[in-house]
């Protein structure tokens, strides 16, 4: 009877692990828990660097025709959050964005990608910029598997449109959170 228990538990185990590693999981090589200078933007009284992270993802579902991806702080005092990028139309091909693809100026998103409207104002990454003194927000950036190859935006297409195609062509997605603050002035 102990010699099931353990069989069975090891058997659970290689089971379970063996799910664990075929699940949809994005990382970065660049982020911690905490964004830094390289990651903030530059503008609004931030002064940073304004680099998007280096992303990643493996493992994404069967049926996948394309990506996107968006960074969103459901943190910002304006009632809706606030959208740092959106970046959709990446082909299936693709598992992973260079940092500073975010950069709408140096061609680093693969062809026929589109960065549209953050809630700066601008087409591509626009970085943490809590007010200051406001604590710890927390940064949401997702990938998400899409059932379509187009979204059938454009660039000016604004968060709340882009976010409703998403909503209605996801398969599946994937997370990470990282964490900013900016001290009192």
């Amino acid at each position: 009877m102990k010699k099931s228990r353990i069989i069975f538990a090891l058997l659970a185990m290689v089971s379970g692990s063996l799910f664990a590693q075929n699940t949809f999981t994005l990382t970065s090589a660049d982020l911690g828990g905490e964004a830094t200078i390289n990651e903030e933007f530059n503008g609004f009284g931030c002064t940073g660097e304004n680099t998007s992270p280096q992303l990643s993802w493996k493992n994404a579902p069967e049926g996948t025709k394309s990506f996107a991806v968006t960074m969103y702080d459901p943190d910002a005092p304006t009632g809706s959050g606030w959208w740092h990028w959106l970046v959709f139309d990446i082909p299936a091909e693709t598992n992973e964005l260079a940092a500073g693809a975010g950069d709408v100026t140096r061609n680093l998103i693969p062809e026929g990608a589109i960065q549209s409207l953050t809630d700066y104002g601008a087409k591509g990454y626009g970085g943490p910029c809590p007010p200051p003194g406001h604590g710890l927000h927390q940064y949401i950036i997702t990938v998400y598997a899409l059932k379509t190859a187009e979204l059938g935006l454009d660039e000016n297409a604004n968060a709340a449109v882009v976010g409703y195609y998403l909503w209605n062509n996801t398969i599946a997605k994937a997370s990470i959170i990282t964490y900013y603050q900016r001290a009192k002035e």
